[in-house]
């Protein structure tokens, strides 16, 4: 749920996140919301999601308590999607070697959404 940022926040998605689809949008067409995303389905690997702009302003944002998790297909995939997301955003593990994995990273790109990076088949024995 955006306050005004979700269409930003496709565009970003749309250039960093390799195979991100954009399934359906639709607009709020009158008002002073006329041009925001009323609705919006996107597809990040096999997942759908569902976003907004809110019509009513609201004093929460997005919390890392829910955060999209995409393994990549190799490590230069992750750097490039690390780099895209996190600028302007917040680095809450930085990308390391954390044991579970050789490549990892957990970060909020610019609009408060949170991300794990991960580069699979590589954890330790």
């Amino acid at each position: 749920m955006f306050q005004g940022q979700a269409r930003q926040a496709l565009d970003l998605w749309q250039r960093a996140v390799p195979g991100f689809e954009i399934v359906s949008v639709e607009e709020y067409a009158e008002g002073e919301m006329a041009g925001q995303i009323e609705s919006a389905m996107v597809r990040i690997g096999g997942t759908v999601w569902q976003l907004y702009d809110s019509p009513p302003m609201h004093d929460f944002t997005f919390t890392p308590s829910t955060s999209i998790f995409v393994d990549c297909d190799d490590e230069a995939q992750l750097r490039a999607m690390a780099e895209a997301l996190g600028d302007g955003g917040a680095v809450m593990m930085p990308l390391d070697d954390y044991g579970f994995s050789r490549l990892f990273t957990w970060i909020a790109d610019r609009f408060g959404v949170s991300w794990q990076l991960n580069l699979p088949g590589t954890e330790h024995a």
